[in-house]
């Protein structure tokens, strides 16, 4: 495995675990690895706990595929099934602008709205729910549903009602879905849930960092040398060519290479099991 490959590994079992932590998980997501050996595929349960949104109720699965030069390239997020919304494609895909490479003089994207490697995988799935909430119809990736969302809200609404109870087969076995009252009262004194499934003796690679070295290899990706075997992780291309959509980003700092050695030392112990 290539040295970048494995320190964009490192990163995503971190964010993973501090995910799918029952003491610091956001409510309105379930996820789980799409297989226990690839931690580049993650399935999620979106859900909205605000009980005013006719999204309200829904589990909509979708897929989030991570690029290997994470996170220096922005994950793909894709509705499984596609949900009808002026900001999805009929293919599930999602058009979002932190999704989207900065720096494209072809599109009037604001770089500030754009995918940067301070980005984690929480800030996204956080714009992802404003924007079910608040979509942006000046660029739809669904051109019906934005002229429903505009001219007919009332079957626009029925619509989405209608696939919120589809979606509520989805829901997994076992699984409570939160509410608005419990979804952030202190467990402390609650049963502990089950713990999440985490990666665990089938996930493994060989990572060629040293201590001290850095987790993020950035002078390495920003000089161009960086391993040239990765495969890109690309879902079905589409034809349809509407313009990406705008969303308020909440945004956080990169941890340190101090921080990330520890994850570092941590798989490759699991690889040695």
């Amino acid at each position: 495995m290539s040295n970048r490959k494995s320190t964009a590994a490192s990163l995503l079992l971190r964010q993973y675990r501090e995910l799918t932590d029952p003491k610091k998980a956001i409510p309105s997501f379930h996820i789980e690895l799409d297989d226990d050996s690839n931690l580049f595929v993650w399935n999620i349960g979106v859900m909205v706990l605000n009980e005013d949104s006719i999204y309200h109720g829904g589990y909509f699965k979708a897929q989030m595929r991570f690029p290997e030069d994470f996170p220096f390239s922005p994950p793909q997020f894709r509705f499984t099934p596609a949900i009808y919304h002026p900001n999805v494609y009929r293919d599930g895909r999602l058009c979002i602008s932190i999704l989207h490479q900065g720096g494209d003089p072809m599109t009037d994207e604001p770089d500030a709205e754009t995918w940067s490697p301070v980005q984690t995988v929480e800030s996204v799935l956080i714009s992802i729910v404003s924007l079910l909430e608040d979509p942006n119809i000046s660029s739809p990736a669904n051109v019906d549903a934005a002229v429903d969302y505009r001219k007919n809200p009332e079957q626009y609404k029925q619509r989405v009602k209608m696939e919120v109870e589809r979606s509520k087969q989805d829901i997994p076995v076992g699984f409570v879905m939160p509410t608005s009252d419990s979804a952030y009262v202190s467990q402390t004194n609650s049963t502990e849930p089950e713990p999440a499934k985490y990666a665990t003796d089938n996930f493994w690679y060989d990572s060629d960092l040293e201590d001290g070295e850095d987790v993020y290899n950035y002078d390495e990706y920003r000089d161009g040398n960086g391993d040239s075997e990765e495969e890109d992780i690309e879902f079905e291309d589409d034809d349809n060519d509407s313009i990406d959509t705008d969303s308020v980003m909440d945004r956080k700092q990169p941890r340190t290479a101090g921080d990330e050695s520890e994850d570092v030392e941590e798989v490759e112990r699991m690889g040695k099991k």
